[in-house]
């Protein structure tokens, strides 16, 4: 199977969610959550992202994870996640419980489809502040793909995964050899050259074949997977949200007044040396009624 049917595939069964003038949407991907360690480089955003996320909370968006949101090539226990990053946990789950989260699984953490793993470890998570097990997300489904559906034109979101025979069809033997080759040659300085996101030439290999389907097919795509924050426009309408481990800070995607934002949050400093979160639009494109 080609990547263009892998891409077809993922969206024969996809989660339609109501679009028009009205909808607020803010789309993160590749959020990569870890364990804490060395390697988790989610850790270094993380103020950035919870302050990120209590704007949009506070907004009324509703939040969707394009995928990658937890470390599950790396990190076995997702138990350690949640432990470690409860604070971000803790406003995941009001959005969940306002029903404004919706999330899609990746390459890294595909293991979510289980309707056994999803129910055994995202049911609840231990809340060292209350000292007690909170709800999680119940009852929650992850999904390959979903369409933001509008009258006149609709929006596709996935992780992008489907464009890499490797990190699709043979995700378990991608996920073997991150775990006990990649991951210890990284320590060494030697990145792993089958990654779209940490290889150049994979990263555009990969973009290549999604701008394709989105021109193919004429429809708006918006992936994560290279980690590449991307805007595409009318000629191309293939974009990408970016992630939340650049060393910068941390890129999504807001849709809202009929358009398509790209986003960065990052760490700025006042001239009093004062520290704190700020945000800005690094670029706006299809304004249009949905």
């Amino acid at each position: 199977m080609g990547y263009s049917s892998r891409i077809n595939k993922a969206f024969e069964g996809a989660l339609r969610l109501p679009l028009n003038a009205d909808s607020k949407y803010v789309i993160f991907s590749d959020c990569h959550r870890g364990t804490g360690k060395a390697n988790d480089n989610f850790t270094k955003n993380e103020l950035i992202y919870i302050a990120a996320l209590n704007h949009y909370l506070n907004r009324n968006f509703t939040y969707i994870e394009l995928g990658d949101g937890d470390e599950l090539w790396e990190n076995r226990k997702m138990d350690a996640i949640k432990k470690m990053h409860q604070h971000s946990f803790d406003v995941l789950t009001d959005f969940y419980g306002d029903n404004r989260f919706y999330a899609v699984y990746g390459n890294h953490d595909m293991i979510k489809k289980s309707p056994d793993y999803r129910h055994k470890h995202f049911a609840s998570y231990y809340c060292d502040n209350k000292m007690c097990d909170n709800p999680l997300f119940p009852d929650i489904t992850f999904y390959e793909a979903i369409i933001l559906e509008g009258v006149h034109n609709s929006i596709y979101l996935t992780h992008g995964h489907q464009a890499d025979v490797l990190n699709s069809t043979f995700w378990h033997v991608s996920r073997f050899l991150v775990r006990y080759l990649w991951r210890p040659l990284e320590f060494l300085g030697i990145p792993d050259p089958t990654s779209a996101a940490k290889s150049n030439t994979k990263k555009k290999s990969v973009e290549k074949r999604l701008t394709n389907w989105a021109e193919t097919n004429h429809h708006i795509l918006i992936t994560g997977h290279t980690h590449r924050p991307m805007m595409g426009n009318d000629n191309s309408p293939f974009y990408n949200t970016g992630s939340c481990v650049s060393p910068y800070g941390i890129t999504c995607i807001e849709i809202t007044g009929g358009c398509i934002s790209l986003i960065k949050w990052f760490l700025d400093t006042t001239p009093e040396q004062m520290v704190f979160v700020s945000k800005t639009e690094l670029e706006k494109r299809n304004c249009q009624v949905f």
